[in-house]
């Protein structure tokens, strides 16, 4: 579980980040979940992209 998500497998994975397949408990939806590496969410530029959705 992150947050209301309940996070099932791997759908793939980039220079940005891995998605996951998951489930939003709080609206009973499923959801992609794209998840920025510890090392990537450190630097301030790389962020906003992933921020923004721009790799």
């Amino acid at each position: 579980m992150i947050g209301p998500y309940q996070v099932g497998g791997l759908i793939g994975k980039g220079g940005m980040g891995e998605v996951y397949r998951a489930r939003d408990t709080s609206l009973d939806r499923e959801v992609a979940l794209k998840v920025l590496p510890g090392d990537l969410a450190s630097d301030p530029e790389r962020l906003a992209r992933f921020e923004r959705g721009k790799d």
